[in-house]
């Protein structure tokens, strides 16, 4: 898996971003190198030496549960080099293992001396953004002891945190050295002999061990533990053989079998561990890489919507965890109101210390209608309503959220106020300025954003039709049925525009429109808020040039004062936005809208080796000739991943009319 300039491996919630020799070198910024457990930074420099010299990349490191490179030291045509090195590197159960050989390209024996540079710096990952942003760690101590097998790392901080990383290997180095001028860098070096057309190896492990995680498990060799993930993956992808395959339709076009292929790997791979309400253990989709690997309610929600017609124990699991972790209390640190649906999920340093509010962030205004919508949306789908019955009270406290601390009650619509400490704006677009007037500037809340209007307005369907069916409540439900219809008959009359004959990004704490033309609009098709002739109007407005790229629709239409083909949330292009729109274009019935942006989105997800990117520049078809990449973009990403999936879904409903 590539993932800015180095190769990303993934595995149950720990991952590595090697360079092209296999290496880390303590980047930061866009594309931080490194180990990565539970937010934190387990392995931040790992450099391969020969005879004191680093081997140049004749094959740079490549693959999806096992990275193999191919490096030589220095030669000629005339004087070869001696030996060839070759690299092979797999995630094991949270940690890194790696074999290397040397191999013998002459008659005689030789030897050589290598050398391994190792550093762990634990850095949270917020810190190695490149935002500037800077963390005191008064009483933060790092420490390296030598071991006889390798090196263990240590970084404390106060008198309860503690996290490791180990470092061993089979044959043990001959030597652990000091690298001047560095704190805790050690440089591990073995004297081998290579013999005549033969081959010396050794077998490296990097154990991460972050503090409170499980131990990792035992080591193994990298083809044992890409073998593992294969068989895992396999599982998930494929559950049972060929006869569980994707119900693609006839006409499918070109790409769509390959990039559901691609997206199921990847979602397999972003599985991260998590708890049920009763302590079951779970495995939901984390976010992605090399920001999110753990969970958001918001994207596993989403990616479990999509997924739920071909892989529905994701939306089980998904539902599960997010039933664990429902506010309990009011806590403002980090936005926790009893019944709201958590947005983020942190274990790392700053995050326990309350330098960050993200260990358990509830800044979303639209997780909890979600919740309410995938909880029905799973017992239609698979038939079976012992989910819903079991979480009947987290649906509850959920509903009660919208309208008590969400604002259906005194606002009439649900609304966030921004978060000065966390997140500004509480809707997907979740950048500061990304909920703009059409001159570009920022809404002053509490702020009523479209799309969640309709995910808010589905919630109480779902729900008053699981209070009828499931739970045995007429009365509730005519109660929620009520509320529903009166919201859809508002949101009309408050949000839709007259002059461009578009609905409002949101309402402001004024209740004045906030007028920029963007993409949410697509979002009120699939919770079905619109009736069907303003529905039919915006879908096909989302296709004019201005919002659609060739690639995809872009978050804000071109030609806006606030639109930017490389602003993260006013003027790019998300493929998760554009499977929300997809599905609610086939709910409307705009087939040849459904099969225009889902050929974009396939012919995207070609140029990306059929895996879709979290998020494409805005730039068209007509400027460049493949889709321009947005310089921060996550790769793999759960919800990009699943899109494929929903378009799909939205090709077999047109299909089907």
């Amino acid at each position: 898996m590539t993932a800015g300039t180095g190769l990303t491996l993934v595995r149950a919630g720990t991952f590595a971003v090697l360079g092209a020799d296999g290496g880390i070198t303590g980047r930061r910024g866009a594309s931080p190198d490194g180990l990565f457990r539970r937010d934190a930074r387990h392995l931040s420099h790992w450099t391969l030496t020969v005879d004191g010299a680093v081997p140049g990349v004749l094959v740079p490191a490549a693959g999806e549960a096992c990275a193999q490179s191919v490096l030589t030291p220095p030669g000629t045509r005339d004087e070869p080099p001696a030996y060839t090195v070759f690299r092979e590197q797999a995630l094991g159960d949270g940690c890194l293992t790696e074999r290397v050989r040397l191999v013998g390209n002459r008659d005689e024996a030789v030897s050589a001396v290598l050398g391994i540079t190792v550093d762990a710096d634990f850095a949270d990952q917020f810190e190695l953004r490149s935002d500037g942003r800077r963390y005191d760690k008064d009483g933060a101590r790092r420490t390296a002891t030598p071991m006889p097998d390798g090196v263990v790392f240590a970084y404390g901080r106060g008198e309860d945190w503690l996290s490791r990383t180990t470092v061993s290997s089979v044959p043990a180095p001959t030597e652990v050295a000091p690298v001047e001028g560095e704190e805790t860098a050690r440089v591990l070096l073995w004297h081998l002999e290579v013999p005549a057309q033969g081959a010396a190896e050794l077998l490296l492990t990097v154990t991460a061990q972050p503090n409170g995680a499980p131990v990792p498990g035992p080591s193994v060799t990298p083809a044992a533990a890409a073998a593992e993930q294969v068989a895992d993956s396999a599982q998930f992808t494929d559950p049972a053989g060929p006869a569980a395959a994707l119900p693609l339709p006839a006409d499918a076009p070109d790409g769509l079998a390959a990039a559901c292929a691609r997206g199921l790997g990847d979602l397999a791979a972003l599985r991260v561990p998590a708890l049920g309400p009763d302590g079951e253990h779970l495995r939901v989709p984390g976010a992605g890489v090399p920001w999110f690997l753990t969970l958001f309610g918001r994207d596993a929600l989403l990616t479990s919507h999509f997924a739920l017609p071909y892989r529905p124990e994701l939306a089980a699991a998904t539902l599960g965890a997010l039933a664990a972790t429902q506010g309990t209390e009011y806590d403002a640190f980090r936005g926790e109101q009893p019944g709201r649906i958590v947005h983020e999920i942190r274990h790392g340093e700053l995050a326990a210390f309350r330098q960050v509010p993200y260990g358990r962030y509830y800044g979303s205004v639209d997780a909890t209608p979600l919740f309410l919508t995938l909880l029905d949306a799973h017992a239609l789908t698979t038939g079976d309503t012992a989910l819903a019955a079991r979480l009947e009270p987290q649906a509850r406290a959920a509903v009660a959220w919208m309208f008590r601390d969400g604002g259906l009650a005194d606002n009439g619509y649900l609304v966030y106020t921004p978060d000065p400490g966390g997140l500004v704006n509480q809707n997907w677009k979740d950048s500061e300025g990304a909920i703009c007037f059409l001159d570009g500037t920022q809404a002053e809340g509490p702020i009523a954003v479209a799309e969640a209007q309709g995910y808010a307005y589905d919630a109480l369907v779902r729900t008053a039709r699981l209070a009828r069916t499931v739970w045995g409540d007429a009365d509730w439900a005519d109660e929620l049925d009520a509320a529903a219809r009166d919201m859809r008959d508002r949101f009309l009359r408050d949000f839709w525009m007259d002059g461009p004959d578009f609905p409002a990004l949101a309402l402001d704490g004024k209740g004045r429109q906030v007028d920029s033309l963007a993409s949410d609009a697509g979002h009120l098709l699939w919770s079905g808020i619109l009736d069907d002739e303003h529905a039919r109007r915006v879908g096909r407005r989302l296709l004019e040039p201005d919002f659609f790229s060739g690639w995809a629709i872009r978050t804000l239409a071109a030609g806006q004062p606030g639109y930017h083909p490389l602003s993260y949330h006013r003027g790019t292009s998300w493929p998760h936005d554009n499977a929300v729109i997809v599905l609610g274009l086939a709910r409307a019935g705009l087939a040849d809208e459904v099969r225009t942006v889902s050929r974009g989105l396939l012919d995207a997800a070609g140029h990306h080796g059929d895996r879709l990117p979290e998020v494409m520049a805005g730039y068209g078809r007509t400027d460049h000739p493949s889709p321009v990449p947005y310089p921060h973009s996550c790769s793999p990403q759960a919800w990009a991943a699943a899109t494929p999936l929903a378009i799909l879904t939205a090709l077999r409903k047109t299909a089907a009319r």
